[in-house]
């Protein structure tokens, strides 16, 4: 571009910019054309002094305004020094800069220092640049870095190094008093999270060697280190992301890792945290200005968490003024920012300048052009004036109202040809309407909707409902025979809604032709989808030819060897319950088992099948919530449960495409009560990654300050004993989204908790989701195999999440380990990999999963021989020792459970035993209302079945007995002792010693007690005469009796 070229383009941007002052793009194009141009100087420092005047602006444009400045301005004159220091208040104002406020430092101690000496300064001057000026400036200066954890140092390093100059020059006389000073200043700044904390210490040390005396040293070093105790765990809990931080460049992503780590601690620090928002904010500017893409998008996004964080901690008044300020100078285009001034400005009852700041939104042009910032700004603005028509009787408000209302919907189709496809601003306005009883305007509404956004079924289905409400039915009809063949984003809501419609108001004749029409119109649509999924499938099959499978590949057929222990191993078909057939393998060869895969079962579809309703009249009856949800679809269940405060429901369908239908029944009417319904998913949290220790209680206590919880559902730790999850219902949806503020929140330091919606279409991505299929089980592996071995062999079947190999203490594997994968299919095509040598071993694979393995263990030979193997020290050392077999010891670990309430959850249960001994897994039998607890030894099963004290559970006495063979029972638990606290010995006969290779003898048949009535009941002398003696007793806790 010539220079010709140049001032053209200068000069229309000066045109841009004069009829669009606010854009932030034509402002900083204007800047870079201008410094391009050569001898522009002075267009440069005009299109700073532009830019300035209308929009904040970054270090980079307000160096340049400060330097000019600096040259023009009389610093002698009282004038020229306060126009240069309101320079440096305005650009320290737009955004956190340590340059600037370096410069701003070194200019006031420059010119203390200059007036110190042999200078004198002018009598216009005033207190200017006096001591006392210049300290309380430099601590303003200071204070707006401090929360810099890694820059601060840079300001208050120069305080320092001036204080200390300062009592260097003072009069013994006003010694002291400043060492009083400095003093408090040096162990504030101890208490403040920096970088270069233990400088700060080494000088605070020297400062009290030479101003206090040697008696003072200790007692005040030892109050220091106390106040930096804190600071130093501060700095070190953000030590990982500041180390992110300087890794990524200061990317914006890591700045919002960081602020969401900020916000979701368990008790924020918000002097730190307003300045990582600050510096997040000028480095999003940054990148605005140097034209990165998303930065604008990011910076709107930290000037609204700041304004919110100022909020939420009660920031007060002049802190968040001064924040929605600065921010409509930074992002005057942001719709949210708006809508939180203008609620702020209500909040602290100030009113009547919200009209003031609607208009200012509007009147600079930005944020007409996106409806996302439209919408926000308008609901802002209604929602004060009608939380002002409760309050006053301006007849002028309602018109207003409706009026902002109105023109807000016009903006918003003007910004876009299909509008708004939430409808908020329609949805509002068609309330106002109706509170107003203006039906026919309210009608209105919807018909000008539907004509912008004709394929959303959302509209027509509020226009058919408006209509309907006001009782103009033939309207509604003709609505729905107009629309019933469109092509709509969701046909079937809208032959739904017809059909009940016609149920409900229409003639035989007229319910015969809707159902005739609807059913020709499902049929055009399923053929038209047909096609689409036809042509996508066959888009998806070009893509998964081209995908090959990984298989195993070796190199060569290792050379027998007679040390080598050939076994082989039954090849495990990849569907459960189905056995493995032996297969003989030649030594030496490798062949990989045939897997054929058949589709899986159907499963009950509970959580897409399942809707809530809540809001219920009193006494409602399970017959009137299916006749309101018969017409929707097949019923499978329905549940009525009494709350507290309310009462609410559960009604679940056999197919989930009855779901949509029965939505449309929410604000429907039961006993003259609108009813709401929601998906029950959508008012469910998925909780995990709190603390170990976090049970039901702590749960409800945490999310309860949220809303009415329904349930707190808990996994079973049968099969993974890791699992740490749970699912929080609440009777609303509102409450679930407000919970959403919890994720990430740390309940243990370094833990942030994961709080997420329960879509049952994202289950994939939950870790502990299908965890057992995902995860297999190998045997049979040499005592020198690494996991480098493993990972090397079963990477080769799919990405791998994690390997454990039990080892002995010499490192050496134990002969097992289990491999967990990222995806299921993964885990089944390693199963391949049964029978294949490594290190001259021949392993067997498994699914880990104690439902398939434990119906093999019996008929595997290879397990057999791992029984009898070496490398097997569990086998060896703890069941063979015993006499018993696994199950056996299993047995003797184990209680059984009755009178559990209705519906136990595994989960609940193992938390309530857990309390009360060492838990290993817990498995209910629903139908029976009993439960197994196994126990980590046969010393706590005993503690638990000598127990007299009751054990109550959600208002059930739970009645103990020992597991016996097969689960049948062989005693149970013994009764309380009778007066005088005597210990009774539970009856019970004993079993005889067995071992490997001696055939078990058959016990005797146990003398069973009648079941315990009540923990109060005393049991007879006879039973008593019956049972062990203290021996056994003592045997039983050291567990040695089985």
């Amino acid at each position: 571009m010539d220079e010709a070229q140049s001032l053209d383009a200068l000069a229309k941007l000066l045109n841009d910019l004069s009829e669009r002052p606010y854009d932030i793009n034509l402002h900083i194009q204007h800047f870079k054309l201008a410094k391009s141009l050569e001898g522009m100087e002075s267009q440069v420092i005009s299109a700073c002094e532009m830019l300035v005047d209308f929009l904040a602006a970054g270090e980079q444009i307000w160096s340049i305004l400060i330097n000019a400045k600096e040259k023009t301005v009389d610093l002698e004159t009282k004038e020229g020094v306060e126009e240069l220091l309101a320079l440096y208040s305005r650009a320290e104002s737009d955004y956190l800069s340590i340059p600037i406020l370096q410069r701003h430092m070194q200019f006031l101690i420059d010119r203390h220092e200059h007036y110190s000496g042999e200078n004198l300064k002018p009598a216009a001057l005033g207190d200017l640049f006096s001591t006392d000026w210049t300290r309380i400036a430099i601590a303003e200066v200071v204070k707006q870095g401090v929360g810099h954890l890694m820059k601060s140092h840079l300001l208050w390093d120069l305080q320092r190094d001036w204080e200390l100059q300062q009592l260097e020059s003072v009069t013994f006389i006003e010694k002291n008093h400043l060492q009083d000073i400095i003093q408090v200043f040096f162990v504030a700044r101890l208490g403040q999270p920096h970088s270069n904390s233990e400088e700060t210490l080494e000088y605070y040390s020297t400062f009290t060697t030479n101003n206090r005396s040697p008696a003072q040293y200790e007692p005040l070093l030892v109050t220091a280190s106390k106040a930096r105790a804190h600071a130093l765990k501060s700095i070190e809990r953000r030590e990982p992301f500041e180390d992110a931080l300087v890794k990524s460049n200061y990317s914006l992503d890591e700045y919002a890792r960081y602020i969401t780590y900020e916000r979701r601690a368990r008790n924020p620090d918000l002097f730190v945290m307003i300045t990582v928002f600050e510096r997040a904010i000028a480095e999003a500017e940054k990148r605005r200005f140097d034209g990165e893409t998303g930065a604008e998008e990011a910076l709107r996004m930290f000037w609204v968490g700041l304004a919110d964080v100022l909020r939420i901690n009660d920031a007060g008044e002049e802190g968040e003024m001064d924040i929605f300020r600065r921010a409509i100078r930074s992002v005057p285009g942001c719709g949210e920012i708006w809508a939180r001034y203008m609620r702020a400005l209500e909040r602290y009852g100030s009113g009547e300048q919200v009209a003031e700041i609607f208009n200012q939104a509007f009147g600079i042009g930005l944020v007409q052009s996106d409806i996302e910032e439209i919408i926000p700004v308008v609901l802002a603005r209604a929602g004060q004036l009608r939380r002002r028509t409760g309050n006053e009787t301006d007849e002028e408000i309602l018109p207003t109202l409706i009026g902002i209302l109105e023109n807000g919907i016009d903006m918003v189709r003007r910004a876009s040809k299909t509008g708004d496809a939430k409808l908020r601003l329609e949805k509002y306005l068609a309330v106002i309407y109706q509170q107003a009883e203006l039906h026919d305007n309210a009608i209105n509404v919807w018909e000008a909707a539907a004509k912008c956004n004709k394929s959303s079924y959302l509209v027509w289905t509020s226009l058919t409902e408006t209509l309907i409400k006001y009782q103009q039915l033939e309207r509604a009809a003709g609505v729905f025979r107009d629309i019933h063949t469109k092509n709509l984003d969701w046909p079937e809501a809208i032959w739904e809604a017809w059909i009940n419609f016609e149920q409900l108001y229409g003639s035989i004749e007229g319910l015969d032709q809707c159902l005739d029409k609807v059913e020709k119109a499902q049929y055009q649509v399923n053929v038209r989808r047909a096609k689409e999924a036809e042509k996508a499938g066959y888009q998806g099959f070009q893509v998964a030819v081209e995908v090959k499978p990984t298989t195993i590949t070796e190199t060569a057929t290792p050379v027998a060897d007679p040390d080598i222990v050939d076994v082989n191993v039954d090849s495990i078909p990849r569907q459960r319950g189905t056995k493995r057939e032996a297969e003989a393998e030649p030594i030496g060869a490798h062949k990989k088992a045939k897997m054929e895969q058949k589709p899986p079962p159907l499963k009950r579809d509970r959580e897409n099948s399942t809707i809530f309703v809540g809001d219920l009249p009193a006494g409602i009856e399970e017959e009137e919530l299916i006749r309101l949800f018969k017409d929707c679809g097949t019923i499978r269940e329905v549940k009525v449960t009494r709350m507290p405060e309310s009462l609410v429901a559960t009604v679940e369908f056999f197919d989930r495409d009855s779901v949509p239908a029965a939505l449309t029944k929410d604000k429907k009417k039961l006993r003259e009560q609108e009813v709401a319904v929601h998906l029950a998913w959508k008012s469910t949290l998925y909780v995990t990654n709190f603390p170990e220790s976090a049970d039901d209680a702590v749960i409800r206590d945490l999310f309860g300050q949220y809303g009415t919880i329904f349930d707190v559902r808990w996994p079973s730790k049968k099969y993974k004993s890791t699992r740490r999850f749970c699912y929080v219902q609440f009777t609303s949806q509102t409450s679930a989204e407000n919970a959403l503020e919890l994720h990430g929140r740390e309940l243990e330091l370094n833990h942030p908790m994961n709080v997420f919606i329960s879509n049952p279409e994202r289950k994939k991505e939950r870790t502990d989701q299908d965890a057992n299929e995902k995860e297999i089980y190998v045997a049979g592996l040499s005592k020198f195999t690494t996991q480098a071995d493993l990972d090397k062999l079963f990477k080769s079947y799919g990405m791998i999440k994690e390997i454990r190999m039990s080892t002995d203490d010499k490192g050496h594997s134990k002969g097992f380990a289990f491999i967990e994968y990222e995806q299921e299919q993964d885990a089944l095509a390693s199963l391949d990999a049964n029978n294949y040598e490594l290190k001259r071993r021949r392993i067997a694979v498994t699914l880990s999963d104690s439902r398939v393995r434990n119906r093999t263990r019996l008929t595997d030979p290879l397990f057999f021989h791992l029984l009898l193997s070496s490398h097997c020290a569990y086998y060896r050392n703890t069941v063979a020792d015993s006499g018993l077999s696994r199950m056996a010891d299993t047995r003797n670990r184990s209680i059984r459970v009755r009178n559990l309430p209705a519906n136990t959850q595994d989960g609940l249960l193992q938390q309530a035993f857990e309390k009360l001994a060492a838990v290993k897994r817990v498995e209910v039998f629903i139908d029976q209302n009993e439960a197994v607890v196994e126990l980590d030894n046969a010393a706590e099963a005993g503690k638990l079945l000598l127990r007299t004290n009751p054990i109550i559970f959600n208002g059930n006495t739970l009645q103990l007995s020992e597991e016996g063979r097969d689960g049948a029972t062989t005693r149970l638990a013994a009764p309380p002792p009778k007066t005088g606290g005597l210990f009774v010995p539970r009856a019970a006969a004993s079993r005889p010693r067995a071992g490997l290779g001696h055939a078990r003898k058959p016990a005797p048949a146990p003398k069973i007690s009648a079941p315990i009535a009540s923990a109060n009941q005393t049991s007879s002398s006879s039973q008593a005469s019956q049972g062990k003696d203290q021996d056994d007793f003592r045997n039983m806790l050291g567990g040695k009796i089985f």
